[in-house]
C-alpha cells in the first residue's frame, strides 16, 4: 500500500471539492457499516433455524454488544475527532499521541466490560429481557462475545482512526473482510461443527479479531500518516480526559441504545417469545438502514474536523449540507422498502412463525414513517461532536434513546399495550428531529458565521 505524506493528505482534505471528497470518504464507510450490519444479521439468519428462543437469545445479547460498541466507538470518536483536527492544524505529534493513547484506552475498556459482565452474566441477562427458555441461548452467545470484548473494543477504535486521516478505503476493506469471514464461518460453526448459538458467537468474535489484526498491521508497517507506537502513549491523565470528554456523546448515544434495547426487551417479553423475536428481527432491519446513514456521517466527520482545524469554515457548512442530502436519500429508500413489503422482509430473515412476521412487519411500517428524518438529526449531532462542542453533542446524543425513548417505553405500553411498545422508538426519533433543528440553525448562523 502506497504511503501518503501528511502534506498531500492535508491538501486533499482541505482543497478537494466537497461533494467529491465526501463521496470518496463516505462510500467506503457506508459499505463498511452496511457489511457490519449484514454480518450481524447473518448470525440471526442462520440462528432462525434453531427456533424463536434462539433468535430472541441473540437479540437479547445485542444490548451487551451495543455496550461494547458504545465504549469502543466512544473512545474511537473522541480520539479520531481530536486526531482529525490536529492533522488539520498540521500538529502530527499530537495526532500520534492521541491515536496511540486511544488504542490503549480501547483495550483497557473492553477488558473491564468483559470482567464485570461475565461475573454477573445470568442475572444480567434476566434483567435485560431473557426468559427462562431464552436464557440458555443468550448465555451461550454472550459468553463468547464477552471473551472477545477487549480486541473487539480496540477494533472499533481503529476504523475511525483510519478515516480520521482520510484512509476510508482501507477501513472499508477491513470491514468487508470481517463481514465475509463472519458470513462464511457462521454455517461452519453452527451446523457443521454443531455448536448452535455458541457457533454464531464464535464466528462473530473470530471475524472481529482478524479484522483488528489486519487494521493494526497498517500502522505496524508504518503506512499511515498517523504513527501508533508505545513511545507515543500519553502519560498525562488530561489527555485521556480529553478523549473521554470528546467521545462521551457517542457513549451516551450508543450506551443509551443498549439501555433502550434492554428496556424494549423487558417490555415486549410479556407478550411472549414470538414478540421478542419479531422486535429483534425488525430492529435488525432498522439498524441496517441506520448504519448506512451513519456511514455517510462517518465520512462527513473527518471532512468537518480537518477543515475546522484548518479554519476552512465554509467547507464545513457545505459538507454538512451534502451529507444531509446523501443521508436523506438513503433513509427515504429504506423507508420505501419497509413500507412496501414489511412482513416479506421479516420472512426473508427466516421468520417462519406468522405471528413473528405480523408483529415485525407492523414495527417496520412504523419505522418507515420517521426514517427520512434520521439523517439530519444524526449529522447535527455528529457535527457538534467532531468539532469539539461536547455539551451540545452529548445532549443531542442522549435525546433519541434516552431523553425521549426511555419515558415513552415506560409509559406508552401501560396505556396502549403492544402498540405502545411499537410506537415508542418512532415517536422518539420524531422528537429528536424537532429538537435538532434549532441546534443546527444556531450552529450555522452563530458559530460558523462568526468564524
Amino acid at each position: 500500500m502506497q504511503r501518503i505524506t501528511s502534506e498531500l493528505q492535508h491538501k486533499k482534505m482541505t482543497e478537494t471539492p466537497i461533494k467529491r471528497l465526501l463521496i470518496s470518504l463516505s462510500l467506503p464507510s457506508v459499505i463498511n457499516m452496511l457489511l457490519s450490519s449484514v454480518y450481524n444479521m447473518a448470525d440471526t439468519y442462520f440462528v432462525t433455524s434453531l427456533g424463536d428462543c434462539a433468535i430472541a437469545g441473540v437479540g437479547i445479547v445485542f444490548s451487551i454488544q451495543s455496550l461494547i460498541q458504545a465504549v469502543g466507538f466512544g473512545v474511537a470518536m473522541g480520539g479520531s475527532s481530536i486526531v482529525s483536527r490536529k492533522l488539520g492544524e498540521k500538529d502530527n505529534a499530537a495526532a500520534n499521541k492521541f491515536a496511540s493513547s486511544s488504542i490503549v484506552m480501547g483495550l483497557f475498556s473492553g477488558t473491564v466490560i468483559a470482567v464485570i459482565c461475565i461475573a454477573v452474566l445470568n442475572p444480567l441477562l434476566r434483567s435485560i429481557g431473557a426468559t427462562e427458555t431464552i436464557l440458555p441461548f443468550a448465555r451461550d452467545y454472550a459468553t463468547v462475545i464477552l471473551l472477545a470484548a477487549p480486541l473487539m473494543c480496540t477494533s472499533f477504535v481503529l476504523g475511525p482512526l483510519l478515516r480520521a486521516e482520510g484512509r476510508a478505503t482501507f477501513s472499508m476493506f477491513v470491514g468487508v473482510l470481517g463481514g465475509f469471514l463472519n458470513m462464511g464461518l457462521d454455517p461452519i460453526f453452527i451446523f457443521v461443527l454443531k455448536l448452535g448459538v455458541k457457533g454464531a458467537a464464535i464466528a462473530t468474535a473470530a471475524s472481529q479479531v482478524i479484522s483488528f489484526s489486519v487494521a493494526m498491521s497498517f500502522y505496524i508497517l508504518g503506512k499511515g500518516v498517523i504513527k501508533i507506537s508505545p513511545k507515543f502513549i500519553s502519560r498525562n491523565l488530561k489527555d485521556y480526559y480529553l478523549i473521554i470528554k470528546t467521545g462521551i456523546p457517542t457513549v451516551f448515544r450508543q450506551g443509551l441504545g443498549s439501555v433502550a434495547t434492554a428496556l424494549l426487551n423487558v417490555r415486549v417479553k410479556i407478550y411472549g417469545d414470538a414478540a421478542v423475536a419479531a422486535v429483534c428481527l425488525a430492529n435488525k432491519v432498522y439498524i441496517l438502514i441506520r448504519s448506512v446513514i451513519l456511514g455517510v456521517g462517518h465520512g462527513f466527520q473527518p471532512v468537518a474536523g480537518y477543515n475546522y482545524g484548518a479554519k476552512r469554515y465554509n467547507r464545513v457548512k457545505k459538507a454538512f449540507v451534502w451529507a444531509t442530502v446523501f443521508g436523506t436519500v438513503v433513509a427515504v429508500t429504506g423507508a420505501l422498502c419497509c413500507a412496501t413489503v414489511p412482513q416479506g422482509i421479516i420472512r426473508v430473515l427466516g421468520a417462519s412463525n406468522p405471528q413473528v412476521a405480523k408483529i415485525g412487519g407492523r414495527l417496520l411500517l412504523l419505522y418507515s414513517i420517521e426514517l427520512p428524518l434520521l439523517g439530519f438529526s444524526s449529522y447535527v449531532n455528529m457535527m457538534y461532536q467532531s468539532l469539539g462542542f461536547v455539551k451540545g453533542a452529548t445532549f443531542l446524543a442522549s435525546c433519541r434513546q434516552g431523553v425521549f425513548f426511555i419515558p415513552l417505553i415506560l409509559v406508552l405500553p401501560t396505556f396502549l399495550g403492544m402498540n405502545g411498545v411499537l410506537l415508542s422508538q418512532p415517536i422518539a426519533d420524531l422528537l429528536t428531529f424537532v429538537t435538532s433543528v434549532p441546534f443546527c440553525v444556531w450552529f450555522m448562523l452563530k458559530v460558523l458565521k462568526e468564524n
